[in-house]
């Protein structure tokens, strides 16, 4: 995140902008079908995060919860974070051994720095509903990576 006007710019600390996200995922976001939060809230450098995602209406994602993880390393976020869906998932975005391929998702792939957790959330959501991946078969609810 960059604050500034006509030139000049501020570029927001990496814990002062965890700390936004952090606010922000705690509060929910939209509707409610996606949010995130810390895994332990006693790690100062913010680095381990857990993303709920709710599958879209009319979708074979439909009332199902997905859980991912989310690691922000030192360098986030100049660089994205590592995601993997914890919650199996058949997307064409997702490594089916491992979790999220980033080349394979276009938001991981193309990343800047403006982007954040939620965006990859909301987009990942987005790509659930997508017609190449909102009929394909999925594992048993339940399972996981």
């Amino acid at each position: 995140m960059t604050l500034g006007s006509g030139g000049s710019s501020v570029v927001v600390p990496r814990n002062f902008r965890l700390l936004e996200e952090l606010e922000r995922g705690e509060k929910g976001i939209g509707d409610g079908t996606v949010s995130y939060g810390m895994d332990d809230g006693d790690d100062i450098y913010m680095r381990s995060w857990t993303g709920t995602i709710i599958g879209p209406h009319n979708t074979v994602h439909e009332g199902r919860i997905y859980q991912l993880k989310l690691f922000c390393d030192k360098d986030y976020p100049e660089k994205p974070p590592s995601v993997r869906f914890h919650s199996r998932v058949n997307m064409t975005c997702v490594n089916h051994e491992t979790g999220v391929e980033s080349k394979k998702f276009g938001l991981l792939a193309n990343w800047q720095r403006e982007y954040t957790m939620e965006d990859i959330l909301t987009q990942l959501k987005k790509e659930m509903a997508a017609p190449h991946n909102r009929k394909l078969v999925q594992p048993p609810e339940g399972t996981y990576f």
